[in-house]
């Protein structure tokens, strides 16, 4: 009965919601949608030849505001949920993390990209630190395939949540980035604790376990 009146709640939310009610009259997946034509209004990295990598892409909220910009470029979509098919947006339905995905990604670019995105969070366990802290090693994870596969003025987008892995996701971004901008779009809820990490320029690539 509870978990039934929390996800009414949840529900009630949404329905609210001014952007949820613009993602479903605009057609997009999600509400995030928004957030990334906010965040590409003020920096303008996304170009009609971008070649772009969506890490955590699933429903698709972020290939699809992308689709509909890049229009002599290259998607690719990332994800170990599946994801509906989208227009000109390729995807492979495994853990970005994974060596072998790794080989996958560069073979289909087969050439350095401009263009890494991730919008991914940590399954939630209840446990709000450690959410955070999980979805801060994504962040990092990402951030490490981003300075590989970069080009050298390529931009790394990724979401993380404030908390104890804030100042360490900071100080590594600042030796892999020329530029770091930390940045909440007004269409991020009030109350979340989200925020999204802007680099730009590749100083050097690293590895994970010698950040």
């Amino acid at each position: 009965m509870k978990k039934n009146k929390i996800s009414k709640n949840w529900q009630n939310k949404q329905k609210r919601d001014i952007y949820f009610k613009k993602s479903k009259a605009q057609g997009y997946r999600s509400r995030s949608a928004f957030k990334l034509i906010e965040m590409n209004n003020k920096f303008n990295f996304i170009k009609s030849s971008t070649l772009l990598l969506d890490l955590g892409s699933s429903p698709g909220g972020w290939s699809h505001v992308a689709s509909k910009k890049i229009t002599n470029g290259k998607i690719l979509a990332v994800d170990i949920k599946f994801m509906e098919k989208i227009k000109d947006v390729d995807f492979i339905n495994e853990d970005f993390s994974f060596e072998e995905t790794h080989k996958k990604i560069i073979n289909h670019f087969k050439l350095k990209i401009d263009v890494v995105l991730s919008d991914m969070a940590a399954n939630t366990s209840g446990n709000k630190s450690l959410d955070s802290y999980k979805t801060g090693e994504l962040c990092l994870k990402s951030m490490v395939l981003a300075s590989k596969i970069l080009k050298n003025d390529g931009v790394f987008l990724s979401k993380f949540f404030m908390g104890s892995i804030f100042q360490e996701i900071k100080e590594k971004a600042n030796k892999c980035f020329k530029k770091v901008i930390n940045y909440k779009p007004l269409s991020s809820k009030k109350e979340s604790k989200e925020i999204y990490i802007y680099c730009k320029g590749i100083l050097k690539p690293f590895n994970f376990h010698n950040l």
